[in-house]
């Protein structure tokens, strides 16, 4: 390919990572995938190994990292509230150092950086849907603070460095996504409710289950993401990257038993601290600046995670 490009993907061994790292493959790009496995997996990227133009090497993000590339698509930290509140110090050291060493790297080898943000530095939003032009809504002090202070404080430095340096760098900022290698025991709500119905256990809804999310199938959104790291250097973002169809938490647990034909009940839990009500994106500017737009359904995403799922659980059977 003439306009094949050498690519770094840090956690690229990751739910998100992985997806992307193939979808670059097949375009015909050469793929460096970087992750130190805390919550990426080598099977995510198995079938990707030994492929022509894909390298997977294990490295921490908060070391430097000294290789030649043409772009960076900076996903490394650990995103769901189970894995990133296990070590909160090296959750908020993965986004910051991370960030200033993945920036630097970008700087010496003027290559375009993507920095993979979160609906998170949203907080619990007192705006709804959520717009790029609001500043959020954030305990700096809670237990979920080392994830959004973080990614907030990644956002800040990728700007500076645009200001300072003159750099070509994006910002997307992910809402809720899901799909086919999220990890089994994540904690995040679409593979906890997937994986309970399948073992005809409980299901669990935290604080009434009136909380609003919308889910992103991950096609879509790696889609959206590529489509963000080709546009000119005058677009830098930042743009958020999500499904505006939104529902509760509730209504998403009855669908997953419809869809799995499980007969789990649904047991209510005291709600989790920091845990944000509403959750949905405003996706105008996506639309305006990357022409884009979920097209895949919850009902066809849905199912395509519950078949994975099903297959997880029979090998482990």
């Amino acid at each position: 390919m003439l306009d094949s490009k050498r690519i770094l993907v840090t956690g690229g061994a990751g739910f998100l990572g992985s997806h992307l790292c193939e979808r670059l493959v097949a375009d015909g790009h050469e793929v460096l995938c970087v992750d130190n496995y805390f919550t990426g997996r080598r099977s995510n990227i198995s079938h990707l190994l030994g492929k022509p133009g894909f390298e997977a090497m294990r490295h921490d993000v908060t070391f430097p990292l000294y290789v030649e590339v043409d772009e960076i698509y900076n996903l490394a930290c650990p995103a769901s509230p189970i894995h990133y509140q296990h070590d909160p110090v090296q959750t908020t050291k993965t986004s910051v150092i991370g960030a200033i060493n993945m920036l630097g790297l970008a700087k010496r080898c003027k290559a375009k950086l993507l920095q993979a943000s979160t609906s998170e530095i949203y907080g619990d939003p007192v705006v709804h849907p959520q717009v790029e032009s609001y500043w959020g809504n954030v305990n700096p002090i809670g237990p979920r603070s080392c994830y959004d202070e973080g990614k907030r404080c990644a956002e800040t430095l990728v700007f500076d460095y645009r200001r300072q340096h003159g750099m070509d760098v994006k910002v997307i900022r992910i809402f809720n996504t899901y799909g086919p290698r999220m990890n089994l025991g994540d904690g995040r709500v679409i593979s906890n409710f997937v994986v309970q119905a399948l073992r005809g256990e409980p299901i669990t809804v935290y604080g009434g289950g009136s909380q609003t999310r919308s889910f992103c199938f991950v096609d879509d959104l790696i889609e959206g993401m590529m489509r963000m790291m080709a546009t000119p250097e005058n677009v830098s973002g930042p743009v958020n990257i999500g499904n505006p169809n939104e529902m509760t938490i509730r209504e998403l647990a009855e669908t997953v038993i419809a869809a799995t034909g499980s007969r789990s009940e649904l047991v209510d839990r005291p709600a989790m601290e920091d845990d944000p009500q509403q959750r949905r994106p405003d996706i105008t500017r996506a639309g305006e600046l990357l022409d884009w737009r979920p097209e895949i359904t919850l009902s066809e995403g849905l199912g395509r995670t519950i078949d994975y799922f099903r297959g997880v659980l029979a090998e482990q059977a």
